[in-house]
C-alpha cells in the first residue's frame, strides 16, 4: 500500500508512529515536510529561547525512519493533488502515486489586517525559522510586543522576556486568555504576569503600525493612543492550512479546514486529514491532544480497524504560562442556565479558583484555576464523567485547614451494559458512545441507535442519559445560539419580535455580548427578515448575510454564480423560455433544468449579475431565492387541466402558493409539492409542505424531506378547501419559523418536537396555545411586504456598486476559466486552468 503524508509536524509524526505500531506489511510511505528539519515539539517552542536547540525539541527517535522504512523528504511540499489519478505533484516537480493520502498540513498564524503589519522586524510565532528571525531582531532591539493574549501569545511573551527585552502583551479582548479564563481569573492572571515584568494592555484595537519616534514601530490604537516598540510578534490565533484541499476541491468546513468524518476521512475515501487542518463537526481543534487522537484513528482505519473513530475532544486545558499555573475545564464561564459558582480568591498568594455546578448542585460543569491547579485532575474527572458532587462542593477548592480529607468522587448508578431501549436492544453504553460521536439531540440518537424510535416509552430515560453524557464530555446542556447569545434561536426570535429589534447592534446591546460571529450574524439576519421582511442588503443588514445572500446568487466552486429566476409552479410561457435562453446565450451561461422545475443559469461573474437580473426582470421574471434559506420552489404536476387522472387544478394552486410564500425567510430552505391526484407525480410527500388533491378536497402533508436523510411527510389534515388549506399552511410555516433551531429543516424540527405530530395538530388545528390568529397575521405581513430582491438591488446605486470582483478595480476575475463541453461551458479543471493561464 502506498501512503503519502503531507506534513511532518507533531500530528503528522504521531500518525507515523501509530502506523508503525499497526504493523501493516508491504507499506510504502513517503512523508513530505516543507520545513528543513523533522517534527519538533511546538508546545514547548518558547524553550528554544531558554537554550534548547532544534535537536533538543525533536520528536523523532534516532533511527525511526531507518527502522520503519518510511521515506522523509525535507524541504519538499505538495503543490497539487490530482484526485482522479490518486497522484500528488511536489514542489520538485515529481509525481507521487498513492493509495491513501494523509493531509497533516497544520495551520498558519493569523495576522490581523493592520496596515504596517509587513514592516521589517514584524514576525509570527510558529516555526523554528520564525524563532531564529525573532532572535535576530531581538539582538537589535530593546523592546518587543506580542499581539495576542491567548495561550500562544503568553508563550511568546515568555520568549521575548527570555531574550531580555522589555515585553508587552497587547490583547483586543478585555482580559488575557479570554476563551479559557473568566473575569476573576483574568484579573489574577494579569496581576501575576505583570509581577513577572510583562506589561499587559487589554481592550486595545491596533489600527495602524507606523514609524516610531523613540523606537522602530508605533502601534496606533483605535482610541488614538499608541505604544512604541522595536519588534512585534503576531500570535493572535491560527487558521487551518487547507489550500491543498481547496485546490483539489475537497469539502471545506464553514470556518475553514478540511471536512472529515469520524474516521478522519475527507470527502474523498482515499484522503484523510488530521490535526489543525481538519474540520470535524464544523470544529477545528487548535490543541495537540485532539490532533493526536485523529492521527491514531486515521492510522487504525487504514490498518483495517473500521470502528476506529474520532469522537471530538474535551477542550479542557492545563498549562504553566511563564511559571503560572492556569487551567480551564468545561463550562468555565458559567453560561449554563441556572448554574451556580463557588469562588476562592487569595489576593496575597495570587490564587483564584472557581467551580461551576448545576442548579441542583449535583454536577460539576466547569472550573477555572489560576496560580494553583493542584485539583485539576480530580475536577476534570468529575466534569467529564458526570460524577455526583459531594454535599458541600465548595470544599473541593477551599484550602484544607483542619486536617480533613477533601471530598471523594462518587459513582453513577447505571452500568454501561444496562438496557435502555428494550424494543431495539440499545444499552446505555451505546447511547453514550453515540453522544460522544456527536449525536446530541433525541432526533440524532433515534437515527443512529434506534433508541426510542419504536414505542417511545424510553425517550425520557434516553434524554437523561444523553444529557449526563454531554456533561461528561464537557458540553453545556443548552441550546444557546453561540457564545455571544445565551438564548436559543427560538428565544432570540421572540426577543426580536417583542422588542421590535431591527438591527444587530441593538440586539447585541440588549441581549448579547461581544461582537458577534458567523453563527449569530446570519441567524439574526434570517430572524430580522422573517419578522420585518426588509431588504436583506439594506446597509444595516448586508454585513450579516452569508456569501450567497450577500450576492443574491449561489456561489459555485470556481467563484462564479448561478442565477435562478422564479417560475411559479414550474409554469413558464414560451416567451419566457426564449428570454431566458437569450440571456444565457448573451452572457455565455450554462443552462440546466432543476429538480424544482425551473431553469438554472450557471457561470455568471459577480459584475454580470445586475445586468442579467435587469434583463430577466424586463422579461417578467423575479428572483427565485435559490440562494436563500427561504421558499425555493412549489413543484407540481399538470393536474386536472391536462391530465385525465387529475381531480384538482394542481398547477393553479402551486402558482398561487408560490406567489404567496415567495421571499419567506426561514431557518432553512423550504420546498413544496402539489399533486393533482393520489398518483403523486409531484412527489409532494417528500417535501416540507406537500399538498395532494382528492375528490373530497386537499390533503396537507408536512415535514417531509427528500435530501440526504429522506423522510416521508406526515398527514396534518385532509379534505380541506383552498381557504382552509392556505390558512393552515400559514400557521404551519410561521410556527416552524418561530420555533426551529438555526439551520434546521422541517423534518429535523419535527423529529425533535416534544409531543410530535399530535402536539403539532393540537397547536395548529385546535389552537391549544391560542396563537393561530397571530401566526396568520404574521404571515400576512410577510406576504404584504414582499419585494423582488433583484429589482431592489439593481435600482439602488449603493447596493449595485457592491457587485464587482475587486473593490479597487472594475476588471473581471481572470481566475474564472471555462471549458466547452457538450455544447456548453463548465468550470476548468486544475490542469486545464494551468494551460489556459499559461496561454493567456
Amino acid at each position: 500500500m502506498k501512503i503519502v503524508v503531507v506534513g511532518h509536524g507533531m500530528v503528522g509524526h504521531k500518525f507515523l508512529e501509530s502506523l508503525a505500531e499497526a504493523g501493516l506489511p508491504d507499506l510504502d510511505v513517503t512523508v513530505l515536510c516543507e520545513e528543513p528539519r523533522p517534527a519538533y515539539d511546538r508546545v514547548h517552542l518558547s524553550e528554544f529561547f531558554s537554550g534548547k536547540s532544534a535537536q533538543d525539541l525533536s520528536l523523532v527517535e534516532d533511527g525511526f525512519f531507518e527502522r520503519t522504512g518510511f521515506k522523509l523528504r525535507l524541504g519538499v511540499r505538495a503543490v497539487s493533488v490530482e484526485r482522479r489519478e490518486n497522484a500528488l505533484v511536489t514542489s520538485e516537480g515529481d509525481v507521487l502515486a498513492y493509495d491513501k493520502l494523509v493531509l497533516a498540513t497544520g495551520s498558519n498564524p493569523f495576522v490581523p489586517g493592520v496596515p504596517g503589519r509587513d514592516r521589517a522586524h514584524c514576525h509570527v510565532y510558529r516555526t523554528i525559522e520564525d524563532l531564529e528571525a525573532m532572535q535576530a531582531s531581538g539582538a537589535k532591539s530593546r523592546s518587543g510586543v506580542v499581539v495576542g493574549g491567548g495561550l500562544l501569545g503568553l508563550e511568546c511573551a515568555k520568549a521575548l522576556r527570555d531574550m531580555g527585552l522589555e515585553t508587552h502583551v497587547v490583547e483586543f479582548s478585555p482580559r488575557l486568555m479570554a476563551v479559557q479564563v473568566d473575569e476573576g481569573g483574568g484579573r489574577v492572571l494579569r496581576s501575576k504576569i505583570e509581577d513577572l515584568g510583562v506589561h499587559v494592555h487589554t481592550a486595545r484595537n491596533t489600527v495602524e503600525i507606523t514609524d516610531g519616534a523613540g523606537a522602530r514601530h508605533r502601534m496606533v490604537y483605535a482610541d488614538g493612543t499608541y505604544l512604541e516598540t522595536d519588534m512585534i510578534v503576531f500570535s493572535a490565533g491560527i487558521r487551518p492550512r487547507d489550500e491543498l484541499a481547496r485546490q483539489c476541491v475537497l469539502a471545506i468546513g464553514p470556518r475553514g479546514g478540511v471536512v472529515i468524518d469520524s474516521n478522519c476521512l475527507t470527502s474523498d475515501p482515499h484522503v484523510y486529514a488530521i490535526g489543525e487542518c481538519a474540520s470535524w463537526n464544523d470544529q477545528v481543534f487548535g490543541l495537540v491532544a485532539p490532533g493526536y487522537d485523529m492521527a491514531r484513528v486515521a492510522a487504525r482505519h487504514i490498518a483495517g480497524q473500521q470502528d476506529a473513530a474520532f469522537v471530538g475532544a474535551d477542550m479542557s486545558t492545563k498549562l504553566k504560562l511563564m511559571g503560572v499555573d492556569v487551567a480551564s475545564i468545561g463550562d468555565a464561564m458559567g453560561k449554563t442556565p441556572g448554574c451556580r459558582n463557588y469562588q476562592y480568591v487569595d489576593e496575597r498568594k495570587q490564587v483564584y479558583k472557581k467551580i461551576v455546578v448545576s442548579e441542583d448542585g449535583k454536577q460539576l460543569l466547569g472550573a477555572v484555576l489560576v496560580g494553583d491547579a493542584a485539583e485539576y485532575g480530580s475536577l476534570l474527572q468529575m466534569a467529564l464523567n458526570g460524577i455526583a458532587l459531594p454535599a458541600d462542593p465548595e470544599f473541593l477548592i477551599l484550602p484544607s485547614s483542619d486536617g480533613k480529607a477533601r471530598p471523594g468522587l462518587g459513582v453513577e448508578a447505571l452500568p454501561d451494559s444496562a438496557q435502555i431501549c428494550s424494543c431495539n436492544s440499545v444499552s446505555k453504553g451505546q447511547i453514550c458512545a453515540a453522544v460522544c460521536e456527536g449525536a446530541t439531540s433525541i432526533g440524532a440518537l433515534k437515527a443512529c441507535t434506534k433508541a426510542g424510535a419504536t414505542c417511545g416509552g424510553c425517550v425520557p430515560l434516553v434524554t437523561q442519559i444523553m444529557k449526563a453524557e454531554m456533561k461528561k464530555q464537557g458540553l453545556a446542556v443548552n441550546n444557546h445560539l453561540c457564545e455571544h447569545f445565551a438564548y436559543s434561536r427560538q428565544e432570540l426570535f421572540h426577543l426580536v419580535r417583542v422588542g421590535q429589534i431591527k438591527t444587530f447592534d441593538d440586539l447585541l446591546h440588549k441581549h448579547g455580548q461581544g461582537l458577534g460571529c458567523d453563527i449569530c450574524k446570519p441567524a439574526a439576519a434570517s430572524i430580522f427578515a422573517s419578522c420585518w421582511n426588509e431588504f436583506v442588503l439594506k446597509k444595516e443588514l448586508a454585513g450579516l448575510q452569508d456569501s450567497n445572500d450577500y450576492f443574491l446568487g449561489n456561489i459555485q466552486k470556481d467563484g462564479s454564480y448561478s442565477v435562478v429566476p422564479r417560475m411559479p409552479g414550474g409554469e413558464v410561457t414560451p416567451e419566457g423560455l426564449i428570454a431566458v435562453g437569450q440571456v444565457a446565450k448573451k452572457y455565455g451561461l450554462y443552462t440546466k433544468i432543476t429538480g424544482g422545475q425551473r431553469v438554472d443559469l450557471f457561470g455568471a461573474r459577480v459584475e454580470q449579475l445586475p445586468l442579467i437580473w435587469e434583463e430577466l426582470i424586463a422579461a417578467g421574471f423575479e428572483s427565485g431565492h435559490a440562494y436563500g434559506k427561504s421558499l425555493r420552489t412549489v413543484k407540481s404536476c399538470v393536474g386536472s387541466t391536462w391530465c385525465r387522472y387529475g381531480v384538482q387544478d394542481s398547477v393553479g394552486l402551486a402558482v398561487e402558493l408560490e406567489n404567496r410564500y415567495k421571499g419567506l425567510r426561514a431557518p432553512h430552505k423550504i420546498k413544496f409539492g402539489v399533486s393533482g391526484c393520489t398518483r403523486e407525480c409531484a412527489e409532494a410527500q417528500g417535501k416540507d409542505v406537500g399538498v395532494i388533491a382528492t375528490d373530497k378536497g386537499w390533503n396537507l402533508y408536512v415535514c417531509g424531506n427528500g435530501g440526504m436523510k429522506p423522510r416521508h411527510a406526515e398527514l396534518l389534515a385532509e379534505g380541506l378547501d383552498k381557504e382552509e388549506l392556505v390558512r393552515l399552511i400559514d400557521r404551519f410555516l410561521t410556527f416552524y419559523v418561530r420555533t426551529a433551531d438555526r439551520l434546521q429543516r422541517t423534518s429535523t424540527w419535527r423529529e425533535n418536537l416534544e409531543g410530535g405530530l399530535d402536539y403539532l395538530k393540537d397547536v395548529l388545528l385546535k389552537d391549544s396555545l391560542g396563537i393561530n390568529a397571530e401566526l396568520e397575521a404574521q404571515m400576512q405581513h410577510v406576504v404584504d411586504t414582499y419585494q423582488c430582491e433583484w429589482k431592489t438591488a439593481v435600482t439602488d446605486p449603493a447596493t449595485r456598486a457592491r457587485f464587482r470582483s475587486f473593490v479597487n478595480s472594475d476588471k473581471p476575475d481572470e481566475h474564472i476559466v471555462f471549458i466547452e463541453e457538450r455544447g456548453q461551458i463548465r468550470p476548468a479543471r486544475p490542469e486545464e486552468r494551468q494551460v489556459a493561464e499559461a496561454q493567456a
